[in-house]
């Protein structure tokens, strides 16, 4: 019986991380994620917290298939310019 905060615990962050993979893809999650990015951002310019910042080819960690296809791209543009 003493361990049952753990199996409680457990139990509430698997449901937990089933919600944010239903979520993220509905109206909802996405609007929820825009306020929680626009608040990130003004924490970061009100106060300067540069530890927020992102690289800019950040993008390319999430999309690495699309990152490829672009670099793909842009090499067969710059051959094409030759």
């Amino acid at each position: 019986m003493s361990y049952l905060w753990i199996y409680t615990s457990i139990a509430g962050a698997l449901l937990g991380a089933a919600c944010l993979a239903y979520i993220r893809e509905t109206k909802l999650g996405l609007w929820g994620y825009k306020q929680f990015d626009r608040m990130v951002d003004w924490l970061r310019d009100r106060y300067g917290l540069t530890w927020f910042d992102q690289p800019e080819d950040a993008w390319k960690k999430v999309s690495p298939k699309i990152a490829k296809k672009i670099e793909e791209l842009e090499k067969r543009i710059t051959e094409l310019e030759k």
